[in-house]
């Protein structure tokens, strides 16, 4: 009896059970195994030579959390998340809902925001390091044509952070207009005609009838911007490399530059779990309260 229930529940879910093996393998190599040496390592002062032997406990977490530059750091992450969730999102939204019907030039719009995201981080940075070139940048060149001294922006630490805010703004401005534009054209012809009908206007059909419901796709963007936000490293390494004074690192620079480069391995994966707990955290909160009924 029990091996004809076996045999029922092998052919049952045997195609299921074929690919999840491979797939949960590539997960635990690949993922568990990482994060579980992560969180091993940093308990220990290891120079990344060797085994490491000199147990320290919580002294990495002790004294990350009562270092000022990752503080600093930690704050710089979320002025990145405020300026996604206040300023990028509502405006990729508005830009969406004014190019998202077949409309003259649509299609030249849309592929012009979206462009940026083209490019690699990397590339956007240098780019972005250049046109900020106090000497020989584009910027150095507008504040020349009206005879002013240029900036050197990436160099000042008042305006450095604001330069990769720009930067950020224009490289994933492009993605979330373009998710919000294949959300609008989901929505129903009917329901749009039908609001037509009855008097409304864009402005009354893009507030009462299009934003309503685009709201789960909203929740999906405010979700992906979130956790880019705080995972942030390609775009400030050509820019500022953390820099200048240690004012402009995210989290994840300052884990590349006081563990990885100062050869301080254990301390970086305590950095390294942090981040991890953090995203987790948001992550999985946020799926269980604004998007549990999507």
């Amino acid at each position: 009896m029990k091996s004809q229930k076996f045999d029922v529940i092998l052919n049952r879910y045997s195609t299921l059970i074929i690919f999840l093996i491979p797939a949960l393998t590539v997960f635990t190599l690949f993922v568990v195994l990482p994060i579980g040496e992560a969180a091993y390592y940093s308990f220990y002062r290891w120079n990344g030579y060797g085994d490491p032997e000199k147990f320290v406990g919580f002294k990495n977490y002790a004294y990350l959390f009562r270092n000022r530059v990752f503080i600093m750091s930690l704050k710089n992450n979320f002025y990145i998340i405020a300026l996604s969730l206040f300023v990028q999102l509502p405006f990729a939204l508005l830009v969406a809902l004014m190019i998202s019907d077949k409309i003259k030039g649509a299609t030249f719009f849309r592929t012009i925001f979206f462009l940026p995201y083209i490019l690699a981080e990397i590339v956007a940075g240098l780019i972005w390091a250049y046109i900020y070139d106090g000497n020989y940048g584009l910027v150095a060149t507008i504040w020349g044509f009206f005879g002013i001294d240029p900036i050197f922006m990436v160099g000042d630490k008042d305006l450095a952070l604001i330069a990769i805010l720009i930067v950020i703004f224009w490289k994933y401005f492009g993605i979330h207009m373009m998710i919000y534009i294949a959300g609008l054209q989901a929505i129903s012809k009917e329901v749009l005609e039908a609001a037509k009908v009855d008097g409304a206007g864009p402005i009354t059909t893009a507030w009462r009838i299009k934003i309503p419901i685009l709201l789960p796709t909203i929740r999906l963007s405010v979700f992906l911007s979130i956790l880019g936000s705080l995972q942030l490293f390609d775009i400030i390494m050509p820019l500022t490399g953390g820099g200048p004074s240690n004012v402009t690192h995210s989290m994840v620079t300052y884990l590349y530059y006081f563990g990885v480069m100062r050869m301080k391995f254990g301390f970086g994966s305590a950095v390294g779990v942090v981040i991890f707990l953090i995203c987790c955290s948001i992550a999985i909160a946020y799926q269980r309260t604004l998007m549990r009924n999507d």
